[in-house]
């Protein structure tokens, strides 16, 4: 087998191995979860700010402890190991959940969810990826994280199936064993880094962690992405809640969330596309603008069309917005360092993510409505929009490393 050949080879099986971990660990298990706060509700009458608060505690916790650890460790040992460890905490946390009588439980439970995401979801995907590829990186990570999409897309249909047939007991028991089926398998048989003989890549220099935090756009980039991230974050995990406050039916709003979810199969293809094309920042700038432009749809008077003219234009937000982070943080710190400026990034996004929607949650218990909350949202979109715009139009070029 010639070098191209091999390289084709090699290249095609990570972009599938992070599709499947995407797929699992992000699209059914971050995206479903939230579909089962209105049973938490019903059952153990917790409000909306409880149910969300599960998330927030636990990324707070996880994300500070092991966010920096993850992205040291993948530099250090490879992404293989971490994609099938997320995935068998996932499948804890999800056991947990089914079983859980009491807040405390929950709340352990969570913890496992923050860890799965944070070794098995996006961090070891990304730096898969960029070890990989350097011609076409972008185009790589859009189909990649076309996983998310498709997972998204299928787990609203999939929790009114197993919740109607079995109870949302042993559905959350059913998807966290499915997970683990879908990410793992390719996981164990995937290459952390490529080798002379399987790919041609330019060496890079590294670029020293001093280097890294003393670099302004380190900060711009997390604070840019961490108020988009947390206006996505603060929809996603309340828009079954606000579509069930519509009186809409099951499936209905199952439909609803997965036309969400299938625009955003688009817009990571485009979005992936145009940032091979265009400087990553603008791209970034159309994507922020996207998710905050479209939240006033959920605030106006009904209109016929008014649901699915905000499903379709924020899920092509949607779809790029957590693509084109790790793309940014390529061009501006280089592929060697990836796993340790991500890991700074991803905890700062993740507690953005996953504090807003408790913030919106609150909100509603006090007002009776989304108003206030979704304001909020809007605003810190906008000021996304506004930090992204003082990042750099084009690479910068690194710092080596000193001996």
């Amino acid at each position: 087998m010639d070098l191209q050949s091999s390289q084709t080879r090699h290249q095609t099986y990570v972009v599938i191995t992070a599709f499947c971990s995407l797929l699992a660990i992000v699209g059914f298990a971050l995206y479903g979860l939230p579909l089962f706060y209105n049973f938490y509700i019903d059952e153990f009458g917790w409000t909306r700010k409880i149910v969300t608060s599960g998330n927030f505690y636990s990324k707070m916790l996880v994300a500070p402890l092991f966010g920096f650890i993850a992205g040291w460790i993948i530099d250090k040992y490879g992404p293989r190991k971490m994609l099938m460890t997320g995935a068998l905490m996932t499948l804890i946390a999800f056991i947990g959940l089914s079983m859980m009588k009491s807040l405390s439980i929950f709340y352990i439970s969570y913890v496992f969810v923050a860890l799965g995401y944070v070794f098995g979801g996006p961090l070891p995907c990304q730096v898969l990826i960029s070890r990989w590829f350097t011609k076409n990186r972008g185009k790589a990570m859009g189909i990649a994280y076309l996983g998310i999409g498709i997972g998204f897309t299928i787990v609203p249909q999939l929790v009114v199936v197993l919740e109607k047939n079995l109870g949302w007991n042993m559905a959350l028991v059913s998807l966290g064993i499915l997970i683990v089926l879908v990410s793992v398998p390719l996981a164990l048989f995937v290459k952390d880094s490529p080798s002379k003989t399987d790919v041609t890549i330019a060496p890079e220099p590294a670029v020293p962690i001093k280097s890294i935090l003393s670099n302004r756009n380190l900060y711009l980039l997390a604070l840019g992405s961490m108020c988009s991230i947390g206006a996505v974050g603060g929809i996603n995990q309340h828009l079954k809640l606000y579509l069930k406050d519509l009186s809409m039916a099951d499936a209905t709003i199952a439909n609803t969330i997965s036309l969400v979810a299938f625009s955003s199969l688009a817009g990571r293809v485009i979005m992936g596309w145009l940032a091979d094309i265009f400087p990553r920042k603008y791209v970034m700038i159309l994507i922020y603008l996207l998710v905050g432009g479209t939240i006033p749809l959920l605030l106006v008077p009904d209109f016929p069309g008014r649901l699915y003219i905000f499903a379709v234009i924020f899920g092509l937000g949607l779809g790029g917005d957590y693509m084109i982070i790790p793309l940014m943080a390529g061009d501006l710190f280089g592929v060697r360092t990836l796993g340790r400026v991500m890991g700074i990034v991803l905890v700062a996004d993740g507690i953005a993510e996953a504090g807003l929607p408790v913030l919106v949650g609150h909100l509603f218990d006090v007002n009776g409505s989304y108003m206030y909350g979704f304001l909020i949202l809007i605003g810190l979109a906008l000021i996304g929009t506004l930090v992204v715009s003082f990042l750099p139009k084009r690479k910068q070029e690194t710092v080596p490393a000193s001996n």
